[in-house]
């Protein structure tokens, strides 16, 4: 079924201030990176600078496949998503660039990816790797959320 024959039934399609606060609640997503055959998707926390970017810090290797696809990609998509209930969710699809962040303009984003969330591991990790910090320019977006009862539920019922 389509988002439009989906709407009888609840879904609503967000708008574009819907969508940036929503992204701005949030803290982890999948990145969907182009290659032969099917996407390589990767679990990812992000800094949004809540307009048009977000940040991904990258712990790099000797050989750093995900590096490598960013920097390979015309495009990549980011999935950010929460599901409370089966009857309450939101789902954000963001395309975009993805580009390098010299390290010489880190510090600039420094208010941006301070707040950031990251697993402890990766924390700890970073201080004995590489890193690397990726914007991803945000070129479309488009986001859907079902905010609505069980079917037979009424709003204001007593039960």
């Amino acid at each position: 079924m389509s988002v439009a024959q989906l709407q009888e039934y609840g879904l609503e399609e967000m708008d574009d201030d819907a969508i940036r606060e929503f992204v701005s609640s949030q803290s982890t997503g999948v990145l969907g990176l182009p290659m032969d055959g099917a996407p390589y998707l990767l679990p990812m926390s992000f800094a949004f600078d809540g307009d048009a970017s977000l940040y991904f810090t990258y712990l790099l290797g000797s050989s750093s496949r995900k590096a490598a696809l960013s920097e390979q990609a015309d495009r990549a998509r980011f999935l950010v998503y929460s599901v409370e209930t089966m009857f309450n969710w939101r789902s954000v699809m963001l395309t975009g660039k993805l580009t390098e962040v010299p390290e010489n303009e880190w510090s600039g984003l420094e208010d941006v990816l301070t707040n950031a969330w990251r697993p402890e591991l990766f924390r700890t990790a970073s201080t004995s790797g590489g890193v690397g910090v990726y914007e991803f320019a945000i070129q479309s977006q488009s986001g859907i959320r079902h905010t609505g009862l069980a079917s037979g539920f009424r709003e204001g019922a007593e039960y």
